[in-house]
């Protein structure tokens, strides 16, 4: 059974410390439970062969592949890192023709270069990424809070929280293999949203058009053509071109997520991003060309993507193999999806709750809901970064549209871990308002405590306070 269970332990494997996820030790005993009691379906040598698409794969290899390991990338990033201290600017220039093999005349994107950009993407594009903006600044204006909330607990004591955004926040948006406007938007919205007064990006050049046009829709401050591990390096130590910021979230590929990990002691990130995934819960309602189109969709984004599907239903597993493989014959970046899918799979569980706790254990960062009760088994899942419920929900529907953000947690990361949201770009403080009443409901309880622990000058903090209208 160990060859259909292969996914069990999909990249669930969690880095407590920036110093763990720099030396590449993912602790070997999380998470705490076994697999084995969710597995009781014995393999059937008699049911359908599954094509290779979909194949089995032998557990223990697939783990020690799965488990990542930011190892190699440390060396060079701490290098690039101890640059960019030293040299500022410079090294920023000097890195970026070194890796990029661009020349740069300056550092920060133009506003007639942004311009240009509006000139060379289509207009119905233009409309596109404004709708997309809309809906997500929407979606997400129903999550911040409100900037200050109290309540009077008792007379004269009223308690409360008081909330403000950061000063300011950098994003990083990738290049390379693709160009990620939506990115852009997922990043910076929420961060307008929450009421961060200072935004600015960092990506490598050269610059698609679509990433300039959709930072400036979404009202990014500032761009700077930089990429790697020395763009984040910037943003979290400063240049005299790029100032400091709070906080730094957005994907990146092995040097960046190193090289945030290793200044997390200067600035705030979000989760540590790895390649994309996608869980598929499926039974014999399901219909295989819609897992098949989600499976294909994720496994483009990167040779590393990690895809599964956990069904009741060992024949629905075979039906999607076989619309992969005829679905791949025609699709664009057919080369990708291929060394992806070598990370592909199947589980099958014994009934639809052990098939929802098989959710929970790998945390996916993609959930895909397509059962003949949805609803039900939305309501068992407790770990799954952005969840897809019903036959229609195509995954890339949040990835570009719906609302919803597509920063999300990987690698099990989604047991503690949430998406990308309005909270993370700001912080809160406690209120407390007392009068008169207020400190004589508590002063006893106070001075009581303060002098059990040896606290002495605690306890006369409050005395005084009933002293001073006694005299």
């Amino acid at each position: 059974m160990t060859g259909i269970a292969w996914a069990l332990h999909a990249r669930v494997g969690r880095l407590s410390t920036g110093l763990t996820l720099l030396l590449g030790a993912w602790p070997s005993s999380w998470p705490p439970w076994s697999s084995s009691a969710f597995l009781s379906v014995p393999l059937n040598p008699r049911a359908p062969l599954v094509p290779l698409m979909l194949k089995q794969v032998d557990i223990e290899r697939w783990n020690s592949r799965r488990r990542g390991s930011l190892s190699e990338a440390r060396g060079p990033v701490v290098d690039i890192i101890s640059q960019v201290r030293e040299k500022g600017d410079e090294a920023l220039f000097e890195l970026t023709e070194r890796f990029d093999k661009v020349r740069l005349e300056h550092l920060k994107v133009t506003r007639e270069e942004i311009e240009e950009a509006y000139r060379e993407v289509d207009g119905a594009l233009v409309d596109a990424l404004r709708t997309s903006k809309a809906n997500i600044e929407a979606f997400h204006r129903m999550q911040r809070p409100a900037d200050m909330w109290t309540r009077e607990v008792s007379p004269g004591l009223v308690l409360g929280v008081k909330t403000t955004p950061l000063d300011s926040v950098g994003i990083y948006v990738p290049g390379g293999r693709a160009s990620y406007p939506s990115t852009v938007l997922m990043c910076s919205v929420p961060a307008r949203v929450a009421g961060v007064p200072h935004v600015i990006m960092c990506t490598p050049p050269p610059v698609s058009p679509l990433t300039l046009v959709a930072a400036d829709i979404s009202g990014v401050d500032a761009i700077y053509k930089v990429g790697g591990a020395q763009a984040i390096a910037a943003m979290a130590i400063g240049t005299k071109s790029i100032s400091p910021v709070q906080k730094i979230v957005g994907p990146g590929n092995i040097y960046v997520t190193t090289a945030k990990m290793a200044l997390r002691h200067l600035v705030e990130i979000d989760s540590p991003a790895g390649p994309s995934e996608i869980a598929v819960l499926a039974d014999s309602t399901a219909d295989e060309g819609f897992i098949a189109a989600d499976i294909l969709a994720q496994a483009e984004h990167d040779p590393n993507a990690a895809c599964i599907l956990i069904t009741t239903d060992e024949t629905l597993a075979s039906k999607v193999g076989r619309e992969i493989e005829k679905m791949i014959v025609r699709s664009e970046r057919k080369e990708i999806i291929e060394r992806s899918l070598q990370n592909c799979g199947y589980v099958l569980a014994r009934d639809e709750a052990s098939a929802v706790e098989l959710v929970n254990f790998i945390a996916p960062e993609h959930l895909s809901i397509q059962v003949g009760d949805p609803q039900k088994a939305l309501q068992g899942v407790r770990n799954a970064g952005s969840i897809f419920v019903g036959r229609y929900a195509a995954v890339a529907l949040g990835d570009y549209a719906s609302g919803t953000n597509h920063v999300l947690p990987t690698a099990g990361f989604a047991h503690v871990h949430s998406g990308l949201d309005v909270p993370q770009f700001m912080k809160r403080s406690s209120v407390q308002i007392v009068e008169r009443e207020g400190l004589e409901f508590l002063a006893d309880t106070v001075i009581k405590l303060a002098k059990a622990e040896g606290l002495h000058a605690h306890a006369r903090s409050v005395s005084i306070r009933r002293q001073s209208d006694e005299g």
